[in-house]
């Protein structure tokens, strides 16, 4: 699991809870379901008007993946190519299917599969390269997704400001419409920042990062896949790969 995700969420809403808690009237006084329902309610109704639900369904499980996987380094990668590049030259490609139960990688066991099904390298390289567009598309798709919700949230805030307003506004004689008015003008503005900001912008950046780093990796193993395919040795194989990282992430590729 992705802890600092994690833990940061968690942290994040900790605090905010902290601090109603120790102020006059607890926690109970900033829980107000019309409130949420205007701002969490509004901004997935229109997230589904403004997405089709082709985009959507895939997002949820990036959304998983973003929340409880840790992504893997450059420095493994190039280890686990390095590694199946001297089976391959010791025992033939076939002995890398043995090898195949061990990867939980589906990109890298895809690429493997096909050098064992006996593809060109240039037949290899094109499938995934695909592929890899393909996935770094989702990525792309989910940050716009979370961007979106991030800034339908504060302005579904504000609507149900407006709506609460509206509704104090009715009768100013009767104290109880005062209160209810003002507690859902109030709350839904705290409900949209707290969501935008606490949650949708920070995963819009999370899943910006992930893709990045996931098209660095993949790229590394459609270079050392390829290159298993073509026989390179492997110390030449990690040589090339060591050229796709900065040089403090070499040291320890070398270390």
């Amino acid at each position: 699991m992705d802890l600092n995700t994690a833990i940061g969420l968690l942290l994040a809403f900790a605090l905010i809870v902290a601090a109603m808690a120790m102020g006059p009237g607890g926690v109970g006084i900033f829980v107000h379901y019309p409130s949420v329902a205007i701002v969490f309610g509004g901004t997935l109704a229109v997230t589904m008007v403004a997405f089709q639900g082709s985009d959507l369904k895939p997002v949820l499980k990036v959304l998983l993946v973003t929340l409880t996987r840790k992504t893997a380094t450059p420095a493994s990668e190039i280890e686990r190519v390095v590694n199946y590049a001297n089976l391959a030259r010791k025992e033939g490609l076939l002995a890398l299917e043995t090898k195949l139960q061990e990867v939980d990688d589906q990109f890298f066991a895809k690429g493997i599969q096909l050098v064992i099904d006996g593809f060109s390298a240039e037949t290899v390289r094109d499938i995934m390269e695909l592929e890899a567009e393909w996935q770094g598309q989702r990525h792309s798709t989910g940050k716009k997704i979370m961007d979106q919700m991030g800034a339908f949230a504060p302005a579904f805030g504000m609507i149900g400001t407006l709506v609460g307003l509206v509704q104090m506004l009715q009768d100013l004689s009767d104290p109880a419409a005062i209160g209810i008015g003002m507690a859902t003008a109030l709350l839904t503005t705290l409900y949209g920042a707290m969501g935008a900001n606490m949650v949708f912008i920070p995963l819009a950046g999370k899943l910006e990062m992930i893709g990045k780093t996931e098209s660095l990796l993949r790229s590394l193993m459609i270079e050392g896949i390829v290159a298993i395919q073509s026989g390179e040795k492997p110390q030449l194989i990690k040589e090339k790969l060591k050229g796709y990282l900065p040089p403090s992430v070499r040291q320890m590729v070398e270390a």
